[in-house]
């Protein structure tokens, strides 16, 4: 079990830079960043763009994995996209893991993108295929309904730090059936936050339990090995904050492996809401729990 932390991307680079390195030196696997435009979590909050931050938090650590929770086609554009991603494998070392999703109402409304929902995982469908080609093709043209490509040269090479003829990992957040098919297509791994606005815990752990289901045939419906694909948990929607304590984060912990998942997600403690908690829990997680799901 891999266990990551969740650093919203609210503060200047001065006042953030600590936050990364602490994440790293306190032993965690991965760290990573919401892409939005805006949140609605902290509407009235400064908000930096998330490439940017995993860029410069690459910088300053040297082992943690750096990923975007999540990349949607609400404002990014597969082409240009697909260059930056290489970028930051390549400054990384090959630590970039790209979370990729659908996008919600609250950024495509700032756009003025006026979507249904069917239409909203149409382009995503479109986007993440799109996406996937241009990382497996030297040479990519597509004639879609949302997204046009005209012989791109794609020849990159292999990511720094990865083996021959590996890529960016491609994490798709999905819970619905449509977006989990998507996922076991042309991810490299699935992400989901089970939802919210449920009654209690054990609903939320139900909900992702039949998730989990729905991967499972996905993925044998198209041949792909469960135990080979990577499983990520996000656990900010569940209803009480994981880090609430060290035998919180256990259980939590506990109830993802028992489902088969490989990592956890957990938001950094914050000062205040929304993930308001103790650092000093975070720590003890670290020294503690960390440990013994490496054992």
């Amino acid at each position: 079990m891999r266990v990551g932390v969740t650093i919203l991307p609210e503060r200047r680079w001065s006042q953030a830079a600590h936050l990364w390195r602490a994440a790293e030196d306190l032993g965690f696997d991965h760290a990573w960043t919401f892409d939005h435009i805006t949140w609605g979590g902290l509407p009235d909050s400064p908000w930096y763009a998330a490439i940017p931050t995993l860029t410069a938090a690459a910088g300053v650590t040297s082992r943690i994995g750096l990923g975007t929770f999540v990349t949607t086609p609400n404002n990014h554009e597969p082409v240009q996209l697909m260059r930056e991603v290489y970028a930051l494998g390549d400054i990384s070392a090959g630590r970039f893991l790209l979370g990729l999703g659908a996008g919600g109402d609250l950024d495509s409304g700032i756009l003025g993108h006026e979507l249904t929902v069917r239409q909203r995982a149409d382009r995503f469908a479109e986007f993440a295929r799109l996406l996937d080609r241009l990382s497996r093709e030297t040479e990519v043209t597509a004639d879609g309904q949302w997204y046009q490509a005209r012989e791109v040269s794609t020849g990159a090479g292999p990511v720094r730090g990865t083996p021959a003829g590996s890529r960016v990992p491609f994490l798709v957040a999905a819970n619905g059936p449509r977006t989990i098919r998507l996922a076991a297509e042309v991810g490299d791994g699935w992400i989901t936050a089970g939802g919210p606005g449920v009654a209690s815990a054990d609903d939320w752990w139900r909900r992702v339990a039949q998730a989990c289901r729905r991967l499972d045939e996905a993925l044998s419906a198209r041949g792909r090995e469960r135990h080979t694909f990577r499983r990520v948990l996000n656990l900010d929607d569940q209803p009480t904050f994981a880090l609430t304590s060290v035998a919180a984060f256990e259980e939590a912990v506990g109830r993802a492996d028992g489902l088969g998942f490989t990592d956890v997600v957990v938001p950094w403690p914050r000062a205040s809401e929304p993930f308001r908690g103790d650092l000093a829990v975070a720590e003890a997680v670290a020294a503690e729990v960390l440990p013994r799901w490496r054992g």
